[in-house]
């Protein structure tokens, strides 16, 4: 779903897809107040549909123009236990008329499905927030399951909050007795009532999500139907009922984006439609060789989709077969593309070792989740820095690029690709889990504004021998970029070998000679060192003594904790990597300026171990590890004190 954003003076109203702006006013005597953001959170059996509950959300959040970051989370078990506290699945919408970064650190308003997801959520919540609960799940036994001895819809322990109690399920079940459906079918409409009834309270456009029902159940009409007349009673619920007296607005954050064309997008989404710019700016088919793992399948699933845009995927049996399959569609003259995990990296590290080797440009994709071993498959981290950088055998370097945001994961996919296909090498492109679920607006971009990413391949001999013999020579290197010429296979006159062994500089030649060994390693790292990647930029308007240093997904809690001391009074700067090797020619230079350097890592310290080593700076390393993504007023707290001492 797209929507179009002028400048404030040029807005005007439009149709469902096009404009920015469009609502949907309640009617009545209800007193509607006007907020700048809202913090929502929807949590309940991981069988209840809170993950589609707050994408569509999110999609009419989007349509309506707000600025919005999104933090869904959610077992890694399928199906997990029902009314228990490992099953509850959430999804988080921060949504604002300004720029905003961060999904947000504690929700303004709580959907708790039943008490498992009011007991996992509730202490997440501030004083004064609102709770809707449905009150038909409470049960004794449902209570017990969890721990609850007696009822905290009952017992005063919630009088703190805005307590709505709702029997969502009995008003889903009575708005849809006119359709024949079972009770246990009608039941599972009440996200879809419960979806109503916020976007009653929100002021959410609903054309979007009544034509979504109607295309995903358009083989199944009278569930359509259902879904829509469970929507429908939700909001005329909000919008009749004594409960809620009062609606909210969120007015469009039109000053916050430049003027263009907007979507909603998640990271691994961007990420899949970056490969696929990459692969048509580069003129190459695109070719992914992946097995399914969480949090990186959708990629795969999204890349799939495309075979008009010439993109070919290859779910292999294993990790193995999908990147060997990848390396061979790369000899054979593709953009080639591996989508995994941490685990599946371990797997794919010999096969990476053997790009190294061949110097052939492939991206492999690892879009990080907590570790080690399985882990936590569906939490994020950013712990396979170092495996990235050094899990290889032998001298094996390898370019590291990191996104910041959903949306960056687009621009990030462009750089890899360029990287790969410039200098002839494997490059790891390092997402996570809060960026891959994670969404928010992208500007769509201009394609001729995409960096023109042509390749040339090896067309005839490139070497004359001392007996004026032209020849091919494969490891004949360009002298700017040291990377050898790409010779696809077939291409009368360019027959030459490859495979593991050691070459020989230039001739390409199995060698087992100790000098050649030892200049052709040299030459692989200086190839790397060399690769051109842009300064680093610095936010420092104060002229700032302490300097935060980040990479990846932290982006948007550092920037958010850097607003906040800034606001206080607070000077520090701010700085952030995307290019973790080769690392920015400045960096040396920047690191130098500032007394004090605070490196905040979602891993037990892995930037800053390199930082210490190639500097000896003595930076300060904050670390979590918990699965989640940090929150903007506790790396605050740390950078402040940090600031201060």
């Amino acid at each position: 779903m797209t929507s179009q954003v002028s400048s404030p003076a040029e807005q005007a109203d439009g149709t469902d897809e096009t404009v920015v702006g469009a609502q949907r006013k309640p009617v009545g005597a209800k007193d509607v107040r006007r907020l700048d953001r809202v913090i929502i959170r929807f949590a309940g059996d991981s069988g209840d549909g809170m993950q589609l509950t707050g994408d569509r959300f999110t999609s009419e959040t989007a349509l309506f123009g707000n600025d919005l970051s999104t933090l869904p989370n959610f077992p890694a078990e399928i199906r997990a236990p029902a009314g228990t506290l490992p099953g509850v699945s959430s999804f988080q919408l921060h949504f604002a008329d300004h720029d905003i970064l961060t999904p947000g650190d504690a929700p303004n308003v709580l959907v708790a499905m039943n008490p498992a997801a009011l007991k996992a959520n509730v202490g997440d919540l501030p004083r004064g927030a609102e709770i809707i609960v449905n009150t038909d799940e409470f049960t004794k036994r449902a209570m017990q399951k969890v721990g609850y001895d007696t009822s905290p819809l009952e017992d005063g322990s919630l009088d703190g909050y805005h307590l709505h109690p709702v029997p969502l399920t009995t008003l889903t079940v009575e708005a849809l007795k006119e359709f024949d459906l079972s009770r246990k079918e009608a039941e599972r409409s009440k996200n879809m009532f419960a979806l109503g009834l916020l976007s009653w309270m929100y002021h959410r456009p609903t054309e979007g999500t009544e034509k979504f029902l109607k295309s995903k159940f358009a083989k199944k009409p009278d569930i359509a139907a259902a879904n829509i007349a469970a929507y429908r009673a939700g909001w005329n619920f909000g919008e009749t009922t004594e409960d809620f007296a009062v609606s909210y607005e969120v007015a469009p954050a039109a000053t916050a984006f430049p003027p263009g064309t907007y979507r909603n997008i998640s990271g691994n989404l961007a990420l899949a439609y970056g490969l696929i710019a990459s692969s048509r700016r580069a003129d190459l088919p695109l070719f992914l060789g992946s097995y399914p793992i969480t949090p990186a399948s959708d990629i795969l699933h999204e890349l799939s989709r495309h075979k008009n845009f010439g993109v070919r995927t290859f779910q292999a049996e294993d990790e193995i077969a999908g990147i060997g399959a990848a390396l061979g569609a790369a000899f054979g003259g593709s953009f080639a593309v591996t989508t995994t995990s941490g685990p599946g990296v371990a797997l794919k590290s010999e096969t990476i070792g053997l790009a190294v080797s061949l110097e052939l440009p492939l991206l492999v994709v690892d879009i990080q989740r907590g570790g080690p071993s399985t882990g936590l498959p569906t939490k994020t981290e950013q712990a396979d820095l170092l495996q990235a950088m050094y899990g290889r055998n032998g001298e094996a370097p390898v370019p590291v690029i990191a996104p910041r945001t959903p949306a960056d994961c687009f621009e990030a996919a462009l750089e890899a690709a360029r990287i790969a296909l410039t200098y002839r090498t494997p490059v790891f492109l390092l997402s996570d889990g809060y960026l891959a679920n994670g969404s928010e607006p992208w500007r769509i971009p201009e394609v001729d504004g995409l960096p023109d990413l042509a390749v040339r391949f090896a067309q005839g001999p490139n070497h004359t021998l001392d007996d004026g013999t032209d020849v091919f020579w494969p490891f004949k290197r360009d002298p700017h970029t040291l990377a050898r010429p790409w010779a696809v296979p077939g291409t009368p006159g360019l027959e030459h070998r490859i495979g593991g062994i050691e070459k020989q500089d230039g001739t390409g030649n199995i060698s087992y000679d100790p000098a050649n060994h030892d200049f052709m390693v040299r030459t692989r790292q200086a190839k790397i060192d060399g690769i051109d990647v842009p300064d680093l930029e610095v936010d420092d308007p104060d002229g700032a003594k302490t300097l935060v240093l980040g990479w990846g997904s932290t982006y948007g809690p550092i920037t958010a904790a850097v607003r906040r001391i800034r606001k206080e009074g607070g000077r520090i700067a701010q700085a952030h990597l995307r290019h973790l090797n080769p690392f920015p020619s400045n960096l040396g230079a920047v690191l130098e300026r500032y007394d004090k350097v605070v490196i905040p890592e979602m891993n037990l310290g892995q930037l800053a171990t390199l930082i210490r080593a190639k500097y000896l700076v003595d930076a300060a390393s904050y670390n979590q590890v918990n699965g989640m993504p940090f929150k903007a007023e506790q790396l605050a707290t740390v950078l402040k004190e940090a600031n201060d001492g």
